[in-house]
C-alpha cells in the first residue's frame, strides 16, 4: 500500500519514517504516541516522528486520495455504500485544536472533547475509512488568536457536521467512486438543506436516520410525527426482514414504510420504520432513490450503517485512532490519515483472508489476528515462527468453538416468529 502513496512525500527520509510510523500503529502498543511508536520501530528519539506530524513536507490530502483509490480497488463491489458518522475524543485542557465542552456519543454526555466526521467505504467484502474532517466549533472559528496558535488555515470557517459530511461524499463521488447508497444517523438525516437536498440534486440514493418526532405529511395537508404514523399502521403493514449479518448471525426486525410525496421533488421518497421484535422500540429513516426499490433493499441499506460503528471501534482498539496527543490542525490531519492507512491495511488483508478457506475448526483470520501476527512476525521476529502460528491456531479454534456453541443455543431456543408478510 505504501508504494501507492510514496510519491506524496517530498523527501525519502519522510517517506520511510511514515512507513515506520504505520508499522508502529500496528505494533499492539499499550499506549500509542510518538514516543512509543518511535521506540517500537527502533528510533532512538521521538523527534523524527514528531517532525513527520508537524513540519515535514508531504501532501496529506494526496495520501488520502491514494488511499481511497486503493480501498475501492481492493474492496470494490456493486453493493458498495458510503457511511457517515462522527466520533468524539475526550481531551483535557483547551489548547488542542477544536476542543470544547460539547456532547459526544463516546461518553454519552457533554464533555471536553474534540469532534471529527468520517466517511467509511462499506461493501460485503469489508469496510474502512476513506475520508475525515475535523469539526471546528464556532467558538474556535470566531477566535483568530486560538486559530493561529493551533495552525488552523486562514480560510477555514465554521462548517456544520452535515456540510463536512457532504464535502467528503462529494469528493468521493467526483473522484469516480461508484456507490449505490449513502447512509448515516440522525445528526445527518435531520438536515435537509445541508445534506439530503444536495444528494437528491445529484440523484444519489440515501437512507438516513431521523428522530421519532420527525415531521412527515399526514392526512390532508397536516404534518404529523413519524412515531404517530407508525402507531397507526395495521399489523399487516410490518414485515420480518433481515438487516444483514451481525457478529451473532442474521439480524431480524419488523419493517414498514410509507411513500412520501414532497412538493417539488422527483424520484421515490419514503419514511422507513424498523421495530425491535422483542422490545417494540422503533427507529425511523428518511429514504430517497431515483428509482423504486423494495422494502427489503431499504432494510439492508439501513442495516449497513453499523459498519462505521465497527470501523470506529477497530480504529481505536487496533490502530490508535483516538490516542493522538497532537494539538495543531496539521498534526491532527497527518496522524488521522496515517491511522487510516493502518486500518485500511487490516481491512484489506482480512478481506483477502476470507477468500482463503481456513482449516477445519478455525474461523477466518480477523483484523485483530492479522495485527497480532504482523506485530509478532514482522516487528518482533525474535520468537520462533512456529510458536507464534501455534498461538494463532489456538485462538481461532477457541473462537470457532464459541461461535458454534452460540449457534447451537440459538437453534435450540429460537426467537418467536411473526407471520407478517404484507408490505404497506
Amino acid at each position: 500500500m505504501f508504494v501507492r502513496v510514496g510519491h506524496r512525500f517530498a523527501r525519502v527520509e519522510s517517506r520511510r519514517r511514515a512507513g515506520r510510523f504505520v508499522q508502529g500503529l500496528l505494533a499492539g502498543l499499550v499506549r500509542v504516541n510518538c514516543w512509543t511508536i518511535a521506540e517500537a520501530v527502533g528510533d532512538t528519539t521521538p523527534h523524527g516522528m514528531q517532525n513527520l506530524l508537524s513540519r515535514a513536507s508531504w501532501d496529506v490530502d494526496g495520501v488520502r486520495d491514494d488511499l481511497r483509490e486503493v480501498v475501492v480497488e481492493q474492496l470494490g463491489d456493486q453493493d458498495a455504500m458510503l457511511v457517515i458518522d462522527e466520533t468524539g475524543d475526550l481531551k483535557k485542557g483547551t489548547e488542542s485544536v477544536g476542543v470544547q465542552r460539547q456532547y459526544t456519543g463516546t461518553a454519552g454526555r457533554i464533555e471536553n472533547s474534540q469532534m471529527s466526521v468520517f466517511l467509511t467505504y462499506s461493501t460485503p467484502a469489508g469496510h474502512t475509512f476513506i475520508d475525515r474532517e475535523l469539526y471546528l466549533p464556532e467558538s474556535w472559528a470566531e477566535d483568530p488568536r486560538r486559530r493561529d496558535r493551533a495552525g488552523v488555515p486562514a480560510g477555514t470557517r465554521f462548517t456544520t457536521k452535515s456540510r463536512l459530511a457532504l464535502a467528503m461524499i462529494t469528493r468521493a463521488l467526483d473522484a469516480g467512486v461508484r456507490v449505490g447508497w449513502v447512509t448515516g444517523d440522525e445528526a445527518y438525516g435531520k438536515d435537509a438543506a445541508g445534506l439530503r437536498d444536495p444528494l437528491e440534486q445529484r440523484g444519489q440514493a440515501y437512507v438516513l436516520a431521523v428522530a421519532c418526532d420527525h415531521r412527515i405529511p399526514g392526512p390532508g395537508r397536516q404534518s404529523v410525527r413519524a412515531d404517530e404514523r407508525a402507531a397507526a399502521l395495521p399489523k399487516r403493514a410490518w414485515q420480518k426482514l433481515s438487516a444483514g449479518a451481525g457478529a451473532k448471525g442474521r439480524r431480524y426486525y419488523l419493517w414498514a414504510r410509507i411513500r412520501l410525496h414532497p412538493a417539488g421533488t422527483t424520484g421515490y421518497h419514503w419514511i422507513l420504520m424498523r421495530r425491535n421484535r422483542r422490545t417494540g422500540e422503533t427507529a425511523f429513516y428518511r429514504c430517497y432513490s431515483p428509482r423504486r426499490v423494495s422494502l427489503a433493499k431499504l432494510a439492508r441499506v439501513a442495516g449497513r450503517r453499523w459498519t462505521i460503528e465497527e470501523t470506529f471501534q477497530t480504529g481505536k482498539e487496533l490502530t490508535g485512532l483516538d490516542e493522538h496527543q497532537v494539538r495543531t490542525w496539521t498534526s491532527w490531519y497527518r496522524w488521522t490519515t496515517l491511522v487510516m492507512l493502518a486500518h485500511a491495511f487490516l481491512a484489506i488483508a482480512a478481506a483477502h483472508a476470507r477468500h482463503t478457506k481456513p482449516h477445519e475448526g478455525l474461523i477466518p483470520l480477523t483484523r485483530n489476528e492479522i495485527r497480532h501476527l504482523y506485530a509478532q512476525l514482522i516487528l518482533k521476529p525474535a520468537r520462533r515462527v512456529a510458536d507464534i502460528l501455534a498461538w494463532s491456531t489456538w485462538r481461532r479454534r477457541h473462537q470457532h468453538h464459541a461461535r458454534q456453541s452460540h449457534y447451537q443455543r440459538r437453534h435450540e431456543n429460537p426467537a418467536p416468529d411473526h407471520e407478517l408478510q404484507l408490505e404497506y
